[in-house]
């Protein structure tokens, strides 16, 4: 499924409303940050967008808080999607974002050396 203009325009002011464990994770990932891996930020994949995308290893990363303890099917619906598109999605909770930021950037490094190369 090709991104169409309401996808796009869906990630674009999703990149404007940052959430503040989705801007600290940024921070950690862009300008090539982590082990020099591209990440893009709430990149469009099919009809979903995700929080932070490795185009190169496909490695998608999504920041989840209490808004998604009742989306749960929603989430695994997507995260399937994805994984059918050869995609790895890793989900972390913001408080882990908050308490854990280095056990989570050594977590999404070690699944783009592990996907860069297969």
């Amino acid at each position: 499924m090709e991104r169409g203009p309401k996808r796009t325009n869906l990630a674009r002011s999703l990149r404007k409303k940052v959430v503040p464990a989705e801007g600290i994770l940024w921070k950690a990932l862009r300008n090539r940050a982590l082990g020099g891996f591209k990440f893009r930020r709430q990149h469009c994949i099919g009809p979903y967008v995700v929080d932070f995308a490795c185009v190169e290893c496909k490695v998608a990363v999504e920041v989840d808080g209490t808004t998604h303890l009742s989306k749960r099917r929603g989430d695994a619906e997507r995260s399937r999607f994805l994984e059918t598109d050869g995609w790895c999605v890793r989900r972390f909770w913001n408080t882990e974002i908050f308490d854990e930021l280095e056990a989570v950037r050594e977590a999404i490094y070690q699944e783009c050396v592990k996907r860069r190369t297969q």
